[in-house]
């Protein structure tokens, strides 16, 4: 088991606040130092541009950057690094995906499959496309402890049908902490339609658990560097070498080109005729950096810690009369972030009380206003830990919430 005092020590912000809780890791991530150097090292020391100068600096900063796409290549389990795709973001990482294979595969007649508690981003791209081709955008609910409905053949044969060309899911769920066995639910989708495309939003699910693209059998993975301890503004979409050659770029212009005329252009090999303009080349380099860190402190030993955060934090609101918890009451059915609601007391109300003394959530709808308004509900509070999170912060959290309540309450 790690210690997270001894891993706070990597991470500069405990420094300038030693005594704040930090419960929104969900949202983003802290940074450790390591992820920090990296990117005052290109700043300071080889900042230039990538493919374009044959000088050392950009040679240099050129081979950093692609060995920051090998690392993510090997980090996923991916069988080449010309399929990892950088973006700013998973949300980015969705939408050219919607983009540049949506707009082409979803047509009338068709239909596309999500969940009601995916994130925005994984649910307005498709439900925006499907309503301008005439598609069918069928959301599917979720069970008691959150999953996707989808993890049985009779659920399956109800949704995948011949004409049924995308399914987007997510892998762990950022309100509900809630896990889907995504290898499970792709095997059974591809049994019943091989040509349904499985898509799959990991932003939450890299800290978690180790990523294997070939073991999960999905077509295409998205996430984002900065819930993995690394740089905002940088993303990736990874996806199957024989469909990401038959899409169109979703940008145009510098470094995506093969060939300009008057008359026509062709593009790039893969990846980089989905990478048009200059990239965040820092964030890139950092999200390496980050990927790096995680590594040695070992993903597994992450997950054990915040299971082990989770439950105290489920076992102590349980306490409270007031308080609803959405998704499993069972820690071993959910990840470490945990939403809640108060019937006396509003999630922006509770927040600040919290953030009074140093106590991070989120209070809000965290881009999942479908799933909220399922739930009968506008807002929650959010409480997610992370490898630097201790017994004291969710201690904290808790006695924050008697002091609201004793103020509002």
């Amino acid at each position: 088991m790690l210690n997270p005092n001894t891993i706070r020590a990597d991470f500069p912000l405990y420094q300038e606040y030693p005594h704040i809780a930090y419960l929104d890791s969900s949202a983003t991530a802290l940074k450790p130092r390591v992820v920090l150097d990296a990117l005052d090292g290109y700043y300071r020391t080889y900042s230039a541009n990538v493919f374009r100068g044959l000088y050392s600096l950009s040679e240099r900063a050129t081979a950093e950057y692609e060995r920051a796409r090998e690392v993510v290549a090997h980090f996923i389990g991916a069988p080449s690094s010309d399929t990892v795709i950088f973006t700013r973001n998973a949300t980015e990482s969705l939408n050219v995906l919607a983009y540049s294979l949506g707009k082409r595969i979803i047509q009338k007649g068709k239909r596309v499959v999500v969940s009601m508690a995916e994130h925005h981003a994984n649910f307005v791209p498709w439900q925006q496309i499907t309503q301008k081709n005439g598609a069918e955008f069928l959301v599917v609910p979720c069970d008691s402890d959150g999953r996707v409905q989808l993890h049985d053949e009779a659920s399956i044969d109800k949704v995948v049908t011949k004409d049924t060309v995308l399914v987007a899911l997510f892998w762990v769920s950022n309100v509900l902490g809630s896990v889907n066995d995504i290898a499970a639910i792709t095997k059974k989708i591809k049994q019943k339609n091989p040509n349904t495309i499985v898509v799959v939003d990991a932003a939450q699910a890299v800290t978690t658990f180790p990523v294997n693209v070939a073991e999960l059998g999905c077509d295409f993975l998205a996430f984002s560097g900065h819930k993995l301890f690394g740089p905002t503004g940088i993303g990736v979409l990874w996806g199957k070498k024989t469909i990401l050659e038959e899409m169109e770029p979703f940008m145009y212009g510098g470094d995506m080109i093969e060939r300009v005329s008057v008359t026509e252009s062709t593009f790039a090999k893969l990846p980089h005729r989905f990478e048009a303009g200059t990239p965040h080349i820092a964030g890139a380099i950092g999200l390496a950096a980050a990927i790096e860190y995680i590594t040695k402190v070992g993903v597994k030993n992450a997950h054990q810690h915040t299971q082990k955060m989770i439950k105290q934090a489920l076992a102590g609101l349980a306490r409270f009369k007031h308080i609803r918890i959405l998704g499993s009451l069972d820690p071993s059915k959910r990840v470490g972030l945990v939403s809640f609601v108060h019937d006396r007391i509003h999630p922006h109300d509770l927040g600040d009380i919290l953030s009074q003394d140093d106590v991070c959530v989120r209070a809000g709808h965290h881009c999942a206003m479908p799933l909220h308004t399922h739930e009968g509900i506008v807002a929650s509070t959010r409480a997610s830990t992370s490898i630097y999170t201790t017994t004291d912060d969710i201690e904290r959290l808790l006695v924050g919430i008697e002091k609201a309540e004793k103020i509002l309450v």
